[in-house]
């Protein structure tokens, strides 16, 4: 397509917006900001970028701070993966770098945590590298106006529309023509209702013309969602503790503190709960507590209905049952009123925000 290119730049200079990223070339600040918007919506993801910013100026910061504190500051965004991978790298490019950022595709797309799409927007917009983004924006753009159905989850699809996006980018300036083309598709060509009649490219878009504007792009394959039953254990002791676990194994929310879970093939109801708690352990002082050791003043569901909780290719039924103990030097609980240093998954801190723990 003629012009392609001076198109979609003249739209972008006209019609960016004004994100805090943009304002640098800095590739500590365009990485932190990529990793962050992964999975999560700008306006969701501005003020993650502005807290790890002023917490943590540069990588070194980044670097030397705990596991635990870099979690914390991340509670909410989801995808603990990406939080962790983050500071492994910083660590890596801080201690084995020197702190200088690698400046080529090449070296930039080894990094922990860096795929194709991140790494090719870093080297584009820091260093001029002519390595064309594509995400699901860019999918959806090229599909649409070129009128390609190739399955965007295949290998084929991937190579396709890479090859067609490094074709069309501009040599000279890889670096906007990359958030252009980024830009376009969060807000002109967007999933739902794109604005097409003023859209610079009707003319010549393929969807727009032969109607397929809902049909693309197209995915051949569906993600199966998977059911999951989350029993949580909230402990109250008299003094008004409870008890909170690190979560230690591989898994969605690795590194995170959470109740004490049994986790359920199917919706438990009491006594189908009580009878499984008999083969229940807990992290105790010195190794494994039995549940049935303790001495439990009573077993209550906070609600009736469990709260849905959705992830990408999980569906999270979560109940929470207050089970009221006599004090134990057994565990190593902490006062309810330090709950909030710790991050814990989204799902918690939102039940927490609203639960009366001190007079339940």
């Amino acid at each position: 397509m003629l012009n392609f290119s001076k198109k979609l730049i003249d739209w972008y200079l006209q019609n960016k917006r004004a994100l805090p990223w943009r304002t640098t070339r800095d590739p500590y600040y365009i990485w932190l900001s990529e990793i962050i918007l992964q999975q999560t919506r700008v306006e969701q993801g501005t003020p993650y970028y502005f807290r790890f910013t002023s917490t943590f100026p540069t990588i070194k910061a980044l670097a030397d701070a705990d596991e635990d504190t870099v979690l914390k500051l991340w509670q909410g965004l989801g995808y603990y993966s990406r939080a962790r991978n983050l500071h492994s790298t910083a660590k890596k490019i801080a201690y084995e770098y020197d702190s200088i950022f690698p400046d080529t595709y090449k070296e930039i797309v080894k990094l922990k945590g860096v795929g194709d799409y991140t790494a090719s927007a870093i080297a584009s917009i820091c260093f001029d590298e002519p390595t064309a983004v594509v995400d699901g924006n860019v999918y959806r753009v090229l599909s649409r106006i070129f009128g390609i159905d190739t399955p965007i989850d295949s290998t084929l699809g991937k190579k396709e529309f890479k090859a067609l996006a490094q074709k069309l980018i501009d040599v000279r300036d890889p670096a906007t023509f990359n958030q252009a083309i980024m830009e376009f598709g969060a807000t002109q060509c967007k999933p739902k209702n794109p604005y097409c009649l003023h859209c610079p490219f009707n003319t010549d878009c393929i969807a727009f013309q032969q109607g397929k504007i809902e049909s693309l792009p197209y995915k051949a394959g569906k993600t199966k969602v998977r059911d999951r039953f989350f029993n949580y254990l909230i402990l109250k002791t008299p003094s008004a503790h409870t008890l909170l676990q690190k979560r230690e194994e591989k898994g969605i929310w690795q590194g995170l503190f959470d109740f004490p879970l049994l986790e359920s093939d199917v919706d438990l109801e009491k006594t189908e709960l009580i009878a499984q708690l008999d083969l229940f352990s807990l992290k105790g002082v010195s190794g494994s507590v039995a549940f049935k050791s303790l001495k439990i003043k009573s077993i209550v569901l906070e609600s009736n209905e469990p709260i849905i909780h959705k992830l990408s290719h999980q569906k999270l039924n979560v109940k929470f049952w207050v089970v009221r103990i006599a004090d134990t030097s057994e565990l190593q609980t902490i006062p309810i009123a330090d709950f909030k240093k710790y991050a814990v998954p989204r799902v918690i801190d939102r039940f927490m925000e609203s639960f009366d723990f001190e007079n339940y």
